[in-house]
């Protein structure tokens, strides 16, 4: 008995003297990147599906390689041989893969908007030719490859690259009234895209989309900057329940140069998320969503007839969501995906929207949708299959039948097909491992070779101080069992009583709660632990891959089940024996920080502390498409607006709070936090605050995201790790 004490010593001993000389993680060191893991450069599959495209930023090129040997093949084109073009960011090709549009000078508008110099290059002359003079938008070829259309000061032109000749399509384009061709401000943000135009296959039709935002209220913030008097940057934002841009769709016809508006039939107050022609050049497939989006109609309209068909109606309780899932087949059925059965599936319909068959069935979410080899009759996606917290690469074959698993190992397991889909190149992660990519055979599975790895990665973190991530279900009192992960000071020891900070972001359809490799946060959250103190996180209903119903059922309430869900999770927490339940906190960023603050007000005698980062603090200040989507307009839902907005609450608040946010925020505006701030002076409640001048949603920018994490560590230290 003696020696195995002797043994438990110098085994306790040794541990500590380990532990002793493993490093501490500093903020500098995350926002430095000094964790930070090397990724695949974007690939872009070539035509024949032997070789990839990958642009080097390093040397300034675009490089061909064979996926085979994953050798590089051919430098296709190098800035360093143009003497027009000093660098490039992004390059695509023409669809013969003939030529190349490249990007310079570019320069962000909103989040996905970009204003550019664009260059076309021709592989077989080795010719730059810019586009024009101008900084435009959305460059892009058309299907045969002889003309660019593209977007100016709100108008669509065509350039015949032959000639050089210009075509303007569209006249009536003004900043803050007509927008043609790209989307306005809260299509961009909530529907995800910026280009509203579509080439036919025959290059002889543009459809597109025209935004009248006249009557769409403006919002303004001040640029602060360096000059004397700040500047005002106008722009217009419609929020909940106020007016919306007016939408119409068009069809310009190059032959005959002339522009028709398209009749979509009896819509009122409606948007239309998504346009694509079908592989038949005269029909144009167009999705229209009416204002409360829980009506979606898939429409196919033939141009030589000017006919219009509603081929696919989605309807739900609650919302429909948007995707980019929509794939025509040679015939012209086509793949779809939907919730319609409780659970995101794929399916397969013919042409004029009779249903063939739903690919895919069971309690599980299809994450993510590959493409259709047509040769094999083979679909390739992701799924929860093996966990919500989990994604794997599967083959299926279109009638449902034959089902793979291509990917083995658990974690965040995702692929990148070759045109023809011989090959894909997988992406794999967890908690344990960080960014994995290897080359697979996509009939199989079958590794052929790994390509990277970031193995010195996680052999410089045996170096530090680094606690393992431990997944579990945490069940409330309620019943309600919920996706989470602890992280726990190096040094643990049951009996004794740790500080409990929570993080969670919480949103419709959002997940935090996921086996994959670290985020920067996670650096952080791994230097909290270090400082004495247990990281939880947890998703509450109304976050996403766990079906519908668990999704959805925050519809017309957010703030009230998902806030319930944290203040319960905290609860469970603090009965633990080793959870000071007298100091918890809670933090969030945006959507987060609408929770945090909720949490703190509505579950004040739980938390003592919360941090928000630009947090929304009344839906009534969000945009149309978003808030509404979730909540309807305020005039039909003002109690679901009113009595979960953390404004609404503030004299409840008794614990420690910080509230921080950019001034340059054009998604949640600052104004959230002043009439927060403003709110809880009247109730003359003490609370802490940081404005960051200019500085957009992400809050980043030279030292800014270093002074942040800063900042909130020291609140997080005089807070919670206060005895």
């Amino acid at each position: 008995m003696k020696l195995k004490y002797v043994f438990l010593f110098l085994f306790l001993g040794l541990t500590s003297f380990t532990i002793a000389q493993q490093k501490e993680i500093t903020l500098e060191e995350i926002w430095n990147g000094s964790f930070r893991t090397r990724g695949m450069d974007v690939l872009r599959s070539m035509n024949n599906g032997k070789q990839y495209t990958v642009l080097n930023r390093r040397s300034g090129s675009v490089d061909k390689y064979d996926y085979k040997t994953l050798e590089k093949v051919e430098t296709i084109v190098s800035a360093g041989d143009l003497s027009e073009i000093a660098s490039f960011s992004s390059y695509s090709f023409s669809d013969d893969e003939s030529k190349l549009i490249l990007a310079t000078e570019v320069e962000p508008v909103f989040r996905r908007s970009r204003l550019g110099i664009y260059y076309v290059y021709d592989i077989a002359s080795k010719k730059a030719t810019k586009i024009s003079d101008k900084k435009i938008q959305e460059p892009t070829f058309s299907p045969n490859g002889k003309k660019v259309a593209y977007v100016y000061e709100n108008n669509i032109y065509v350039k015949d690259l032959q000639s050089g000749n210009e075509t303007q399509i569209t006249t009536d384009g003004v900043k803050n009234k007509i927008i043609n061709g790209v989307t306005d401000w809260v299509y961009e943000e909530e529907f995800s895209i910026v280009r509203a135009f579509q080439w036919n296959a025959a290059s002889d039709h543009i459809a597109f989309i025209r935004f009248d935002e006249t009557n769409v209220p403006e919002f303004s913030m001040d640029v602060y900057g360096s000059q004397l008097y700040p500047q005002q940057h106008v722009f217009k934002y419609p929020k909940a329940g106020e007016k919306n841009a007016d939408v119409s769709l068009h069809l310009y016809s190059l032959n005959a140069n002339k522009t028709s508006e398209i009749n979509l039939g009896n819509y009122n107050d409606f948007y239309i998320p998504r346009i694509n022609w079908t592989n038949d050049p005269l029909v144009l497939s167009i999705q229209v969503i009416n204002r409360h989006q829980n009506e979606l109609d898939l429409i196919m309209y033939n141009a030589a007839t000017n006919q219009t068909s509603i081929v696919v109606k989605e309807k739900d309780k609650a919302y429909v969501d948007i995707t980019d899932n929509l794939t025509f087949l040679a015939d012209n059925s086509f793949i779809w995906t939907s919730e319609k059965d409780g659970f995101n599936h794929i399916y397969h319909y013919k042409k004029d929207g009779t249903l063939i068959n739903q690919v895919t069935k069971g309690p599980w979410e299809v994450t993510a949708y590959y493409g259709y080899n047509e040769k094999d009759d083979i679909i390739y996606y992701q799924s929860v299959e093996n966990g919500s917290v989990n994604r794997d690469v599967y083959s299926i074959k279109i009638n449902g039948k034959k089902k793979k698993r291509l990917s083995t190992k658990n974690g965040t397991n995702g692929a990148n097909f070759s045109a023809n889909f011989t090959y894909y190149i997988s992406s794999f992660s967890s908690a344990t491992t960080p960014n994995e990519y290897a080359l697979h055979l996509a009939k199989n599975g079958k590794l052929v070779k790994e390509i990277k790895n970031n193995a010195n990665v996680k052999e410089k973190l045996d170096g530090y101080k680094m606690s393992q991530k431990e997944f579990f279900t945490l069940t409330t009192a309620k019943g309600h069992e919920l996706n989470a992960w602890m992280i726990k000071p190096v040094d643990f020891d049951a009996s004794k009583k740790y500080p409990v900070f929570m993080y969670q972001y919480s949103g419709p359809g959002s997940q935090t709660v996921s086996n994959r490799w670290n985020s920067s946060n996670d650096y952080w959250y791994q230097m909290l632990a270090q400082k004495g103190m247990i990281i939880v996180c947890v998703d509450g209903r109304g976050t996403g891959f766990k079906g519908a119903d668990f999704k959805k059922v925050t519809y017309k309430e957010l703030g009230k089940y998902e806030v319930e869900d944290q203040i319960d999770a905290a609860i469970e927490l603090g009965k633990r024996s080793y959870v000071d339940k007298d100091r918890i906190g809670i933090w969030g960023w945006s959507y987060g920080g609408f929770m945090s603050s909720n949490c703190i007000l509505k579950g004040n005698d739980v938390f003592s502390m919360a941090i928000a980062v630009a947090p929304v603090t009344s839906w009534r200040f969000y945009d149309t498409i978003y808030t509404e989507r979730y909540m309807q307009t305020p005039q039909e839902n003002a109690s679901g607006y009113d009595d979960n907005s953390p404004i609404n609450h503030v004299e409840k608040l008794k614990g420690d709070y910080l509230v921080v946010h950019g001034t340059g925020d054009d998604n949640v505006h600052v104004q959230n936090t002043m009439r927060m701030i403003d709110a809880l002076i009247k109730a003359n409640k003490q609370f802490d605050w940081m404005i960051y001048p200019d500085k957009n949603h992400g809050i980043y920018g030279g030292y800014t995201r270093l002074h942040l994490y800063t900042k909130m560590t020291d609140f997080i230290e005089n807070t919670l790790l206060k005895k």
